[in-house]
Formats: C-alpha cells, sequence, structure tokens
C-alpha cells in the first residue's frame, strides 16, 4: 500500500501510545560525553596541517564567542551561525548541524544541547524550523521570530545525532530523539511528496529556499509544481535509513521504513540519474535536458549512500574530481566551471566548506579516499590561505581561489558581500580531523 493521509495519521498515533518517549533529553550523561571548550580548543590546535592551526584555533573560539545562555526557545545554552551574519543572532537550519560536526569529537555535552534545541520547536505538524532569528547582533532586532508553517530546512540532524552516538556509545539518547523524526518524516510524506515518488523543497513552488541553496540555478527556468528534487528526495531517503537503523535498536518495529527508504533508493537510482550522463539530476531535468546544469545538489545520493557503487565511482571520477567541474582551486564548486550560469554569485559559483565536508563524505561512502583527501586539502588550504590574508572566516569563498570579498551575495539587497565570522557552513575542525583519519 502507498503512503496516504491514513499513513501519516498512524505516525502521529504512534507516536502518542508508546510510553516513556519524550522530546527532552533524558539521556545518561557520561565523563565521555561531557567535553570542554578547552578540549575543543586543544583538537583544533593539533589538528590537520600546521599551517591551517591558526585558522582551526580560531575557529573553536569563534565557537565559544558564538554561545549564549539558555534562553526562549531553548531548553539549552545556544549557539548562533556566528558574530557576522548579515541577518543577526541567528540558530539552526542545516548550519547548525554543521556547528555540532566540529563540537563532537571534543566537546559532545554542548554538541548534544544544540541538536536538542533544534527539535525543541518542532511544530504538531512535524515541520521542524528553518532559521530562528534571535534579538541583537547586527540586526539589533528586538524579538523572536521563524517560519512555523511554510519552510523547513534539510533534515541533516539525525546525520548529526548518529555520529555522536557513534562517538559517545550512547544510545539512550535514540528513545529522546526518535519520536521528532518520525514526526518529520509524516510531514515530509504529506507536505512535501512529489507526483508519483520523490519529494521537493518549497523553493519551486514559493521560492522561500527551504533547500538552503538560495536563489539556486535548478529553480531558475522551472515552472511550479510539486516535481521530485535529487536533493529533498536524497535526504528524506536518510531520514528512512536512521529511522529504520533507531527502530531496530529500540526493538520497535522497522518493516516499513525499510519498505520506504528501498523504495526511494530504486527512484533514485532509476528515475533521477540519467546513464548518459552519468549524472544525478531533479525529475524535470531528468526529462528534459534543456534544464540540465552542473549542480552539486547532484553528489546527495552519494552523501546518503542511494547511488549504487557503479554510479558512485562515475560521478566522482567524472566530476567531483574533474578540475573543471566541482574539483576548482577551493573545491568543491556550487555549479560546475564549465556550466553557463556559473558565476561568482552567492551558491551559483562560489564553495562552501559544509558542501566539500558533504564531498568528502560522498567519496567515503565509496572508499573513494583519494577523492575526500584531496577534496579537504585543498578546501582547507585555501580556507587558511584566506584567514592568513583577512583574520576571518568566510561564509563562502571564491571556487577559483580569488578573494572573497570579491564575491556577490544578492545583488538585489543590501547585503551583497559575504558575511564574516561565519561558522555556519565552516566545519572546518570536523574537517581536519577528517583530514587525519584518512590513511
Amino acid at each position: 500500500m502507498r503512503f496516504g493521509i491514513f499513513k501519516t495519521y498512524c505516525f502521529a498515533f504512534f507516536l502518542i501510545v508508546i510510553p516513556g518517549f519524550k522530546l527532552i533529553a533524558q539521556s545518561r550523561i557520561t565523563s565521555d560525553s561531557i567535553g570542554s571548550w578547552q578540549q575543543l580548543d586543544n583538537v583544533a590546535s593539533l589538528s590537520g596541517k600546521s599551517e591551517w592551526r591558526p585558522m582551526l584555533t580560531y575557529v573553536a573560539k569563534l565557537h565559544k564567542l558564538s554561545t549564549h545562555a539558555a534562553i526562549w526557545p531553548f531548553d539549552y545554552e545556544w549557539e548562533g551561525i556566528g558574530p557576522g551574519y548579515v541577518y543577526g543572532e541567528a540558530f539552526g537550519h542545516w548550519d547548525i548541524v554543521h556547528i555540532v560536526l566540529d563540537e563532537i569529537p571534543s566537546f559532545p555535552q554542548h554538541a548534544l544541547h544544540q541538536l536538542f534545541n533544534d527539535i525543541k520547536n518542532q511544530e504538531p505538524s512535524g515541520l521542524i524550523p528553518g532559521s530562528i532569528y534571535m534579538p541583537g547582533g547586527i540586526s539589533k532586532r528586538d524579538s523572536v521570530h521563524w517560519d512555523k508553517t511554510t519552510a523547513g530546512h534539510p533534515p541533516l540532524w539525525p546525520i548529526a545525532v548518529q555520529d555522536y552516538i557513534d562517538h559517545t556509545g550512547n544510545r539512550s539518547i535514540i528513545k529522546s530523539f526518535y519520536p521528532a523524526l518520525i514526526k518529520q518524516i509524516a510531514w515530509f510524506e504529506k507536505n512535501r511528496k512529489a507526483g508519483k515518488e520523490g519529494f521537493f523543497y518549497n523553493d519551486i513552488l514559493l521560492k522561500k529556499w527551504e533547500s538552503g541553496v538560495d536563489e539556486g540555478v535548478r529553480f531558475d527556468d522551472v515552472k511550479k509544481g510539486p516535481l521530485a528534487c535529487v536533493d529533498a528526495t536524497s535526504h528524506v531517503y536518510n531520514l528512512y535509513k536512521i529511522a529504520a537503523l533507531w527502530s531496530a535498536q529500540l526493538g520497535l518495529d522497522d518493516n516499513w521504513y525499510k519498505k520506504r527508504r528501498d523504495e526511494l533508493k530504486t527512484f533514485i537510482q532509476n528515475d533521477l540519474y540519467v546513464n548518459e550522463d552519468g549524472m544525478f539530476y531533479d525529475i524535470w531535468a531528468v526529462k528534459d535536458p534543456s534544464f540540465r546544469h552542473l549542480a552539486f545538489e547532484s553528489m546527495w545520493p552519494l552523501v546518503v549512500g542511494a547511488a549504487t557503487k557503479a554510479q558512485a565511482n562515475r560521478y566522482i571520477d567524472k566530476y567531483l574530481m574533474n578540475p573543471n567541474v566541482f574539483l576548482t582551486a577551493h573545491p568543491i564548486a556550487t555549479i560546475g566551471k564549465t556550466d553557463p550560469k556559473f558565476e561568482k554569485r552567492m551558491w551559483r559559483g562560489p564553495a562552501w566548506n559544509s558542501m566539500s565536508y558533504w564531498a568528502a563524505i560522498a567519496c567515503l561512502n565509496y572508499g573513494r579516499k583519494d577523492g575526500a583527501k584531496l577534496i579537504l586539502e585543498k578546501a582547507l588550504d585555501e580556507t587558511a590561505k584566506q584567514f592568513k590574508r583577512t583574520g576571518t572566516i568566510w561564509e563562502f569563498y571564491d571556487s577559483l581561489g580569488g578573494n572573497p570579498e570579491d564575491l556577490k551575495r544578492k545583488p538585489q539587497t543590501k547585503y551583497n558581500s559575504p558575511s564574516k565570522d561565519y561558522l555556519g557552513h565552516n566545519p572546518l575542525i570536523a574537517m581536519a580531523i577528517l583530514y587525519d583519519s584518512i590513511k
């Protein structure tokens, strides 16, 4: 039977009747699960190449500087995107996941608190907010606000939860996060399900940039409609993948989650892939070659492990490891270097270190240590070069090796340069640790 409204309500009922499940933290915190800012600083000072370390220790200090005392709507101390974010103090979106990745090895307690903060304001519908805008900072905002109905964010947070579990061995936290995961799956099935199969982000309907890729080239010309997006479908596939894992570990029935996981994997491999190109696309670009672009979102099937090994190796060799596509001076270019839509403008050509991290994960998922190490090294080399020159961490970087301050952000707004002292897309400590782990 296919998923429908009845199944969605079953999810909601399922949450109510399971005893002992709460959205607040009830995990047992051991000494290995605590850590400190000092440990984060120590790890940063010992990771990666020596020439990266001034930058990495600066990032460690920036994490502490960006953390504020617990205040509504959070139960714990909360860490913002960074003091230089052009829209002021903010929490959430996929930025908080990238922030947490830096902190799990050395300050897991703080990282866990951020993950609890992230699910704290999940709506009854299952939507987890995108950015929660806080008072103060550059914006001088005097109140808290966020979108509660029309826009969520890429659901990468379960990956960070699983990373925390893998690092600390503390599986008891699963029962605190599991209900939020199931409710979010139900929300996607009810509100972001594409026509035949797959999922979409509201970029294609409202251009609210729920995908996290503001003004992405994939949506320049396509007509509005609930059409399957390669990133959204991959992200929901991963939700089902983790739901199956956590269900089994909790002793619950995992059959439905495994079924949907496998259905989505088949759909991604067959319906969102063009064999002639060796490339994953959104469904409209699969059907009409005029919509095809070398967009970095095509890598998500590899990041979540949904591609076949043959598809992944071909993609890595033809695109991720190709200097004319994504392996630019500062990888990865968000639009392939040779694509006619490439420009030095936010998400339309520049490099974001968070995406360099995910590209490395994509390579490692398929045993391609060569690709992962090269991507990480080039990205960290270039970031360290710009840090030495400017003394700051930039929101995004020139993929061709130029200066970040020469890039455009959003020309139609007063904020047309990358933010400085920006943590949300710079998991640089995590990248350096990952680099060190590759033998």
